[in-house]
């Protein structure tokens, strides 16, 4: 008879090679410089479609400038209005990647899609500038945000089931997750027929996205608390 093959080694398991965690240093890290890269380049570009205008006239004339400035007005509004959404989902892409104790090629490549979507915002947020009475810009404004809401739901969704988080979640704390990463869809949802009557109160309306957003956020941290309790090793 031969020999018995020797028992696997004991311990946890080896890591997948596709799998980089926190441990992995860069590996981990560079996921997440490449993200805050991509927000950041974004960010400043909204800008860019916002010029400064040409004077016609006396140029020591206090309303030839006043004029052009009242003229930019819409531009101005949708590059605050941008700014400010994608200054929101940065936080929250901030937060995620908080709570992450690994990730796969799976989440990269999701990651990726929800980035190009991040750097997509400028030119709906120029075509709202320049046609914000034209209700199809405001449609495609709309249908970015909503994809970008969508991804961070899907993201969430796989971090959550391939065991990437630092603290796996009761279904309670993920289903109360999912719900707060799509209530953001529903309301871009909602704002695309209101474009048709009137583009500017459907602009005016994602501004409830805010205080909706900051509510959840103070109840996901209670969760979060009250589950961290239950979960935690006695002393």
């Amino acid at each position: 008879m031969g020999e018995e093959p020797d028992p696997p080694p004991a311990g946890p398991r080896p890591r997948p090679a596709w799998v980089y965690g926190r441990d992995r240093g860069a590996a981990f890290d560079r996921v997440a410089y490449f993200s805050d890269a991509v927000f950041a380049i974004a960010m400043t570009l909204l800008i860019v479609s916002v010029e400064v205008p040409e004077l016609r006239g006396s140029l020591d004339d206090p309303s030839t400038l006043l004029q052009p400035l009242g003229d930019l007005g819409p531009q101005l509004f949708s590059f605050f209005l941008a700014f400010l959404l994608l200054g929101r989902y940065w936080m929250a892409h901030h937060a995620f990647f908080a709570t992450l104790r690994s990730v796969d090629r799976r989440l990269i490549v999701l990651n990726l899609v929800y980035l190009a979507f991040v750097a997509f915002l400028p030119f709906p947020t120029e075509l709202v500038g320049k046609y914000e009475e034209n209700p199809i810009s405001v449609v495609l404004f709309a249908v970015v945000l909503a994809v970008i809401s969508g991804m961070e739901a899907v993201l969430f969704r796989h971090a959550h089931r391939s065991g990437h988080l630092e603290r796996p979640l009761s279904e309670r704390a993920y289903r109360y997750g999912m719900v707060q990463s799509l209530t953001p869809v529903v309301l871009f949802a909602l704002s695309i027929p209101l474009a048709f009557l009137s583009p500017t109160l459907a602009l005016l309306s994602w501004l409830l996205s805010v205080p909706l957003g900051f509510a959840a956020e103070r109840r996901s941290r209670g969760e979060a608390s009250e589950y961290m309790e239950r979960t935690a090793p006695p002393d």
